[in-house]
């Protein structure tokens, strides 16, 4: 059995403590200061640390921020304040106790955390168990993909900041939640946030949180998406969208590991590992005065490239089995996919990715109907797009660029089909949150 270790630098305290829990069945450690304490943990691993919050040689706070990831920490504080508490609950303890010691409280609190360490270890043991099987939602044994995947393992254990870059439909969101599930935050939450679907004024109150009066409406304290996240991971989709005031707020978080919610005057500690994704080309954008070049390095110290669905078409054969398999398409018989409709599959170009891979496999499914086998007339290639494009004439009074193509189709979609974003979203290939982008990029929002 794991010991306790005790850091308590009241000698008469220290040894109560140390015969109490001896009398409970648990071998103990004692420790007057944080020098004795540190060179024991270089060379054990204690089942928990029993910690005064005021040593001679060094603050507890310090300490639970060093080591509460490691061992669960119950802390010590002769104080009593509701205000110590909530610090060192912030920084990580487990649980707190007051002094005087109440020795029945100290029993009940002891069973209490080492039997939510015990779960917790059971949990990470069991999601290491699953990911030793193989089950994990990156499908695919191709070259290209096998070096994602260890991209993937070498950059999970670790807090660094990741930047995934890869088209729209790559899977992006799927491989940030791959390095959160194979981290040491992955029983804490994974929390996602699109920089492009919300105006920066209400993204800044949703990452950071406000106050109550830090602006019309906010009639109370509200916490923000990175105090939601706290120990775990906060995916920043689409990245390259923020506007760049935000993107200043960001820097001083990522460099300095503190924000403030809205209308706050207190520094909060960002206890959370950020990953960002876009879609777009941040580097060439930092050229251009468009996004934030120290911003960019900061994102960028370890950059994951997922490749389009074309460049590893090794992969087609397996995500499409994994979709016809998994699909959530009720009353439906087990299909299988002929030959010669594999053999299209593999020769498509996917521009939309394994997004629209799954979308076309959904759809094959469906016009299948009661046939065990996918044929190629139940393959709808760019069936949409088609039939959107016919009747649908674009003219200029000069050479125009690809953006000006760009605009002017889509506001002829958007006319087409009365503005309804997801039949237009459909029409273009992309994902609405996409299109949202676009349309905010064209000035074409409607107020």
């Amino acid at each position: 059995m794991k010991e306790i270790l005790i850091v308590e630098d009241d000698k008469t305290l220290n040894a109560l403590m140390a015969r109490q829990i001896k009398a409970m069945g648990y071998p103990v450690k004692p420790a007057l200061n944080w020098v004795t304490a540190r060179d024991y943990l270089s060379a054990n691993e204690p089942a928990l640390i029993l910690l005064d919050c005021r040593l001679p040689d060094i603050d507890g706070h310090n300490v639970i921020l060093e080591v509460a990831n490691q061992y669960p920490v119950i802390v010590l504080t002769a104080y009593g304040s509701v205000q110590n508490a909530v610090q060192a609950m912030k920084a990580g303890a487990a649980e707190y106790l007051t002094k005087p010691v109440n020795f029945d409280e100290l029993e009940l609190i002891l069973k209490r955390t080492l039997e939510t360490e015990a779960l917790r270890k059971e949990h990470q043991f069991y999601r290491r168990q699953i990911r030793a099987l193989g089950e994990t939602r990156m499908v695919g044994h191709g070259k290209a993909l096998l070096q994602v995947n260890a991209l993937i393992d070498a950059v999970a254990p670790s807090d660094v900041t990741v930047l995934i870059e890869g088209e729209s439909g790559v899977g992006k969101e799927l491989v940030a939640n791959e390095i959160h599930q194979r981290s040491a935050r992955a029983d804490r939450n994974f929390i996602e946030i699109d920089c492009c679907t919300l105006h920066h004024s209400l993204f800044e109150s949703e990452l950071f949180g406000h106050e109550r009066g830090a602006f019309t409406g906010a009639d109370r304290r509200k916490p923000g998406l990175i105090e939601g996240a706290e120990g775990g991971t906060l995916f920043l989709d689409e990245i390259g969208e923020l506007d760049l005031t935000l993107q200043a707020k960001l820097l001083r978080v990522l460099e300095s590991g503190f924000f403030r919610r809205l209308g706050g005057t207190k520094d909060l500690r960002a206890n959370v590992r950020i990953v960002a994704a876009t879609n777009r080309n941040l580097e060439q954008m930092s050229r251009e005065g468009k996004f934030r070049r120290d911003l960019y390095y900061r994102l960028s110290s370890f950059l994951i490239q997922v490749p389009p669905l074309r460049e590893r078409r090794e992969d087609v054969a397996e995500l499409v089995a994994h979709f016809v398999l998994h699909l959530d398409i009720p009353q439906r018989i087990k299909k299988s996919v002929s030959t010669a409709a594999m053999k299209q599959l593999v020769a498509y170009d996917w521009p939309g990715n394994v997004r629209e891979l799954r979308n076309i496999v959904e759809r094959a499914i469906i016009l299948s109907g009661g046939d065990h086998e996918i044929r190629p007339e139940h393959l709808a290639f760019g069936a949409s797009e088609a039939h959107a494009l016919s009747g649908t004439s674009l003219s200029f009074s000069h050479d125009p660029s690809l953006e000006e193509i760009e605009q002017r189709y889509l506001e002829k979609m958007l006319e087409k089909h009365s503005g309804h974003r997801a039949i237009v979203a459909k029409v273009l290939g992309v994902s609405e949150r996409n299109l949202y982008r676009l349309i905010r990029k064209y000035g074409l929002l409607k107020s």
